[in-house]
């Protein structure tokens, strides 16, 4: 079956049109047959009976040629029958049954009837002069005569209603999967964070009410969205002020020494922690899609590592077309596997790109003990870590689960598994190069 809506309406009222249509031909068929037998078997037996009537009336020499006019303008002809005559049943059809039927009601249980006789096509007829006479002859007529001619008219006014039928059924079909198409889409932009163009509220009632529904739904998570964007700035504001508070009171109070640097990394972390919890909460905002440079990103990320003591090394296999992402986005889920890397795994930590069977993959490898093929999928989730298998270091669990959430809002994945020498562990940002950020996932 077809997957769309579309597609299988369509099957279904054609299938529904072609058998209606066949049933029409038989029934037409069927009524057809027995009027067009009695018709021939009157024919037929009128034949007959006045070749009988003209031979038996007219003058000897006047009977060749009246069996060649009849020849001539009816195409009847008359032979005798003979007993080694080698008479071909007749087919196993309905209307010939009834033909033969109809003319021995007419002319006698004894007549035969066959549409070849020693090879010849025709209709062949048996009859007696006179019922005490034995000799029988065969009348011959023109086998077109049985031959059922098609109603070519009928057929091309049944073809041009069912092309009709289709047609209107395509259109009907349409109508129906075309606001389901746009309704289809429209929830992919709901479902990837953004909000969609208003729905037409247009068609039969139901489709009107569900677009209805539809374009009610998304304004209200638009403004639920706004609420949110608004109560995280104001979370952010109210938090960071005091943090940046501590941070210069401790800077002002405490000595220079152990103190005052375990003071100022605490409240880095807290800051790090709020930021990493506001990332995960804003989403991707309002960023727009735009072709970048992979390359200058990767670029980018590597400078900043160096600036914080926290050196990659970059690599980058063949040449990196500009792309279709969110820079900002995709940079920080990037950030993230970067610092998961440092904490969590041991250095070196590789940075690449490459393109890959038309998609884009961007990967930070580290050298530490990596995380088992079981638990993959339960550290994507947020909040979420395995600290037993890596090192004690502190996080909040959401470093995965942005970046798989950046990923899978690019049309992306994220791929999890050991590094290229079996050691350490290998994420992979996987993006398409064409230009639709809301394209499937690779498999």
């Amino acid at each position: 079956m077809p997957r769309s809506l579309l597609a299988r309406t369509f099957l279904w009222v054609a299938l529904l049109v072609v058998v209606t249509n066949a049933a029409w031909v038989m029934i037409f068929r069927l009524a057809d047959a027995e009027p067009r037998a009695r018709a021939l078997a009157q024919f037929s037996a009128s034949a007959v009976n006045l070749v009988r009537v003209a031979l038996l009336t007219a003058a000897p020499e006047l009977r060749p040629a009246l069996l060649q006019e009849l020849s001539d303008r009816e195409g009847i002809r008359l032979l005798p029958r003979d007993h080694h005559d080698q008479i071909t049943p007749l087919p196993h059809d309905g209307f010939m049954a009834m033909t033969q039927e109809q003319i021995r009601l007419l002319l006698g249980q004894g007549t035969t009837l066959s549409l070849k006789v020693n090879g010849e096509a025709g209709l062949w007829i048996s009859f007696a002069m006179a019922p005490s006479e034995p000799d029988e002859f065969w009348l011959i007529l023109p086998v077109d005569r049985a031959e059922r001619r098609i109603p070519w008219p009928w057929l091309g006014w049944g073809a041009l209603a069912a092309m009709l039928a289709l047609v209107v059924a395509w259109l009907l079909a349409s109508r129906i999967s075309r606001p389901l198409r746009r309704m289809a889409q429209a929830a992919r932009q709901v479902g990837l964070g953004r909000t969609p163009q208003p729905l037409l509220e247009e068609g039969p009632e139901e489709l009107q009410r569900l677009a209805s529904a539809f374009n009610r739904m998304s304004r209200d998570l638009a403004y639920h969205e706004k609420e949110r964007a608004e109560i995280l700035a104001g979370i952010s504001h109210d938090l960071r002020t005091p943090l940046a508070r501590m941070r210069l009171e401790a800077e002002l109070s405490l000595p220079e020494g152990p103190a005052q640097a375990g003071m100022a990394a605490d409240i880095a972390q807290m800051d790090a922690i709020i930021a990493q919890f506001l990332d995960y909460a804003r989403g991707e905002g309002e960023e727009l899609v735009e072709q970048y440079d992979p390359r200058a990103l990767l670029e980018s990320l590597a400078h900043h590592g160096q600036a914080i003591q926290r050196p990659v090394h970059l690599e980058i296999h063949g040449s990196l077309p500009p792309t279709p992402m969110r820079p900002r986005a995709i940079s920080r889920a990037l950030g993230n596997l970067v610092d998961n890397a440092w904490k969590y795994g041991s250095p070196p930590v590789t940075l690449s790109g490459r393109v890959h069977k038309g998609w884009l993959e961007l990967s930070v490898q580290d050298s530490g003990e990596g995380i088992p093929p079981a638990e993959v999928e339960r550290l994507k989730q947020p909040f979420t870590r395995r600290e037993s298998a890596r090192s004690g270091a502190s996080g909040t669990g959401l470093g995965l689960a942005i970046a798989e959430r950046v990923a899978r809002n690019h049309g992306g994945s994220l791929e999890l598994g050991p590094g290229i020498d079996g050691r350490g562990l290998l994420a992979t940002l996987k993006f398409p190069l064409s230009p639709a950020p809301d394209s499937p996932r690779p498999g």
